[in-house]
């Protein structure tokens, strides 16, 4: 039996539930997964960005608890210290925190005009101007943390919370066909390219469930 269980919501739409899958998995947690029901009106919610606040990925280990994603990562990172969730520099390590809390609290205009959908391709899609806002201060981070830090990861030779947090991101650039520069577009096709998100990807395609909501001909 798994030390720990980890809820989701649609592999398909849900970029929340990657994002907390993914830090479990970066972190070498032993975990199982639960998957809540499309047709959980909470879950619909969710996915619809009807909710003011979200339930899943809810991450259960022992006596803990803990559903937000950002509270995942640092709780992950005070059971699973050598797994460097967050960089161990002292200057890279704020820095992380600020792009990720960026990504957790902001770009509400990306999210609505971009749904995550990982069955789907809109070639030619057509970016709003709210929306470009957002894409182009996505890529403005990106572009700052490969050039401090080095690369191929946003803070350097290895994933952290930041590469967890802007995965969902480069999974909607692919879907949209968002045109991107080559630093840029080289980021999204190795965060693409990750084995865990590889996984995740395949099993989303392969889910059955569908939201009618979110797979509508743009």
């Amino acid at each position: 039996m798994a030390e720990a269980s980890l809820t989701v919501s649609s592999k398909n739409y849900s970029s929340w539930s990657l994002r907390g899958w993914l830090l479990c998995r970066m972190a070498g947690l032993d975990f199982d997964e639960k998957v809540a029901p499309l047709d959980d009106p909470a879950t619909r919610a969710e996915l619809l960005h009807l909710s003011p606040s979200f339930l899943v990925p809810c991450l259960e280990h022992g006596k803990v608890k803990v559903w937000d994603t950002l509270a995942i990562a640092e709780y992950l990172n005070e059971v699973k210290p050598k797994a460097g969730l967050w960089p161990s520099d002292p200057v890279a390590r704020p820095h992380c925190r600020a792009v990720s809390g960026e990504m957790h609290s902001g770009f509400a205009n990306l999210r609505s005009a971009l749904p995550m959908n990982l069955k789907v391709r809109h070639e030619g899609f057509k970016v709003w101007a709210g929306a470009q806002a957002d894409i182009d201060r996505v890529l403005a981070i990106w572009r700052d943390c490969l050039a401090r830090y080095g690369g191929p990861y946003l803070f350097g030779k290895k994933p952290t919370v930041a590469d967890a947090m802007y995965a969902p991101v480069c999974t909607r650039f692919a879907t949209y066909d968002v045109k991107l520069d080559p630093v840029a577009a080289a980021y999204r096709d190795l965060m693409l390219a990750y084995p865990p998100l590889v996984e995740w990807t395949k099993a989303a395609i392969a889910e059955p469930e569908e939201l009618e909501e979110l797979d509508v001909e743009f």
